[in-house]
């Protein structure tokens, strides 16, 4: 769920255009982006287009960017940033989750190449019950790696890595890297998205920071490319306005997206697994897939007779931490980087 204050927010700033305009400017923007052209704001053309392009999209990047930061943060429990740097931060999604996941947070700083975005997201940050929000500072300027940047504990880029030339990408990572204490990258779940997030890992680890989420080790991805991607889910809430914008009839939503989180410090203490798949759950047993610190993937069952386990593991979800020794529970996951079957998975 939004927080209060940005949704109401977000709903004041809506109330500007019409639910109807809003929609038009939704299926614009949706032909415009699927007719080729390269990033979620390549194609936004005035203020209902920046009204129609946060309404259907920042719900989406806020809870994406919360349960990737929540993880993080579960890893380093100590770390209590106090400045951000938010590269390529549309109308600020980010910002709020890390005011909502670290109230250390007092020194904000955005940037953002397109005025209309950046007007809007001030007028949604003012509003912030977070000291750090209220205060961010909006810069406009298109991120490259030789732009001067603010030092921040905490370097943060959503959905917005995968826009670069694949060429300029690991640059771009090393250039949010620098001085900073985490760095947070989130991309679309899709294959695509994962590849830029798989890349963007390698730069960090060669950079020498520690992977601390999803990942639970710091060797290669045991995926293989092309058969399988690592990604994530979240479900969200429609609104009545934002179902009447996206056309939408059902109540909720689900956002599928990549992330990797490093520091310039390991994290204490040893990393649990990390459900990869939704579990499959059966007449008294439970199947989950996971990637553990030994840097492999692997199937484990989990049956109605180890009581207390059972129960937990009738309750972990898709991209949790589990972080039990299951001993003999493995099952032989066969290819276990392979698809899972379950469409609903996707």
């Amino acid at each position: 769920m939004l927080p209060d204050d940005l949704r109401a927010a977000l709903d004041q700033a809506l109330a500007r255009h019409s639910p109807q305009e809003l929609a038009r400017s939704v299926a614009r923007l949706t032909e415009r982006y699927r007719g080729g052209a390269a990033g979620e704001t390549a194609h936004i053309r005035g203020q209902a287009d920046v009204a129609a392009y946060a309404a259907y999209r920042m719900p989406a990047t806020y809870e994406a960017a919360a349960l990737a930061m929540r993880h993080a943060a579960a890893r380093v429990p100590g770390f209590a940033p106090v400045s951000q740097l938010d590269a390529g931060g549309g109308t600020g999604a980010a910002i709020w989750a890390a005011g909502a996941t670290w109230p250390s947070l007092r020194q904000v700083t955005v940037i953002e190449r397109d005025p209309q975005i950046i007007d809007l997201g001030r007028r949604l940050a003012r509003t912030a019950q977070a000291a750090g929000v209220r205060g961010t500072a909006w810069r406009q300027a298109a991120v490259a790696a030789g732009l001067d940047r603010p030092r921040a504990d905490l370097a943060t880029m959503s959905y917005a890595l995968g826009e670069f030339p694949e060429r300029d990408r690991p640059e771009v990572v090393r250039w949010l890297a620098r001085d900073a204490a985490m760095v947070l990258v989130v991309e679309p779940g899709t294959p695509a998205g994962y590849a830029t997030i798989a890349a963007a890992r390698e730069t960090l680890l060669a950079e020498g920071l520690s992977v601390v989420a999803p990942c639970p080790h710091g060797g290669a991805c045991p995926i293989e490319p092309g058969r399988d991607w690592c990604h994530f889910s979240v479900r969200l809430p429609r609104t009545s306005l934002h179902r009447q914008v996206k056309s939408g009839t059902l109540s909720f939503e689900d956002e599928k997206f990549a992330y990797v989180a490093a520091t310039v410090r390991p994290a204490p203490g040893p990393a649990a697994d990390r459900v990869l798949r939704h579990p499959q759950k059966r007449k008294g047993v439970v199947s989950l897939r996971l990637c553990s610190d030994a840097g492999d993937i692997h199937d484990v069952l989990v049956s109605k007779r180890q009581g207390e386990l059972y129960r937990r593991a009738r309750d972990v979800g898709w991209g949790d931490a589990w972080g039990d020794m299951l001993g003999d529970t493995r099952e032989d996951a066969g290819d276990a980087d392979r698809p899972a079957d379950d469409a609903g998975q996707r």
